[in-house]
Formats: structure tokens, sequence, C-alpha cells
């Protein structure tokens, strides 16, 4: 009986040993992943904390760049340039043109690219709804154009084509506004941009930019803007 007794009681003491074995293992094993929980949700507040603090840097610097007037920019009254659609040639007083009476038709500007001159007629009015055209003469490097050509081909609202008599090698136009260039990395590039893309100075802001006269003068349905 004495010898039935021991061996109970040491089978219970070994239960309870491995009780509290495991329940030290569940303890360590919760303790484990509150700390890794509490590392990882760390690191994403800290990540989203980056992320919205970049953004807001990205939104502040655009949103200064479109107040700091652009170096040596030339500007004309907006409200004095001509808005009629005309079918008759147009001489404008500046080259490229940056606004005055235009064709009814634009020029596809979402981000189309012009190996060949384009009608100012129907540029202008791809200018009235607030694209930015950059255009270049012989002068201007290869390698300046094919940068130009690719922010121009990721810029919904601006078209590029030669000017061959613009006084300027590369200039950037906008309705009223125009600045001459030193290349595809000076800064005033990207300024204009964010500047005058679908800027301030539309006159017809969310006008399309597609339905115009593409680069073989044919033109879409959407006409009359």
């Amino acid at each position: 009986m004495a010898a039935n007794r021991s061996a109970t009681a040491d089978r219970r003491a070994r239960i309870e040993e491995m009780r509290k074995a495991e329940q030290a293992r569940e303890r360590r094993n919760r303790i484990l992943t509150l700390g890794i929980a509490g590392v990882v949700t760390l690191g994403l507040v800290g990540f989203g904390g980056w992320v919205l603090n970049k953004e807001s840097n990205e939104k502040e610097q655009k949103e200064a760049a479109a107040k700091a007037p652009v170096k040596d920019e030339k500007s004309w009254d907006a409200k004095k340039l001509g808005r009629n659609h005309v079918t008759t040639p147009v001489t404008y007083p500046m080259k490229p043109a940056v606004g005055g009476d235009h064709h009814q038709v634009w020029m596809n500007c979402s981000g189309d690219v012009y190996k060949k001159a384009v009608p100012e007629v129907n540029a202008v009015h791809s200018l009235e709804h607030g694209a930015v055209w950059v255009t270049y003469n012989d002068k201007a490097d290869a390698g300046d154009v094919k940068k130009l050509e690719t922010k121009v081909g990721k810029t919904p609202y601006s078209l590029m084509s030669p000017v061959k008599d613009q006084a300027g090698a590369i200039m950037l136009s906008a309705w009223g506004k125009q600045v001459t260039v030193d290349g595809a990395d000076d800064p005033r590039v990207d300024q204009f941009f964010t500047k005058y893309v679908q800027g301030p100075q539309t006159p017809e802001p969310g006008a399309a930019c597609t339905g115009g006269m593409g680069a073989e003068g044919q033109t879409g349905a959407g006409m009359g803007q």
C-alpha cells in the first residue's frame, strides 16, 4: 500500500512539474510574441510616419515651387490674349506662341512628343487647356532633347515639338508664360512643369488633351472647347 501511495505521489509530482514547465513555456511564448508584435508595430508606425513626413515634405516643396517665380520667365497678361476660334492664319507676337486666337482643334497633349513641327494655332489651344509645351531647335543638345522627351512622355497635359526659328535652344511655354532653359537638368524645367501643368494660368482647366489633332494631322471626336 505504502509503495503504491509513493508511486502515485511521484506521478503527481512529475505531472505537476510538467504542467508548471508547460505554463512557463506558454508565458515565454506570449512574452516573445508580444515583444515581436511591439517591434513590428513600432516599425510600421515609424515607417508610416516616415512616409507621411516624406509626402508632406514633397507637397510643401511643390507648393513652394508653385509660388516661387521662375527665373528669367517672360509673362503676358493672360486676360489680354485672344481666345477666339479662327480658321485663318494667326500672327503671334512671340515665338513659340503662348496664347491668342487659335484653331478650334487642339494638339493632343497627353504626354505627346512630336518629331516634326506642329501648327501653332493648334498648340495654342492645348495651352488654353493647361498644357506645357516644350520646344527646341537645332542648337539643342541631343541628350537634353531625349531627357525632355522622356519627361513629357510621362506627363499628362504636356507636349513637345521642334520649333526651328525660336530664339532659345530649349524653351517651355504655358498660357501667358515662357522661359528659355539651359538644358534638361535645369531646375527651372521641373519648376515650370510643377507651376503650370494645369496651373492657375489655365483658361480652361480640366479640358481635354486627347481627341484633338495627332502627329498625322488627324483629328479626333473632341472639338470646340
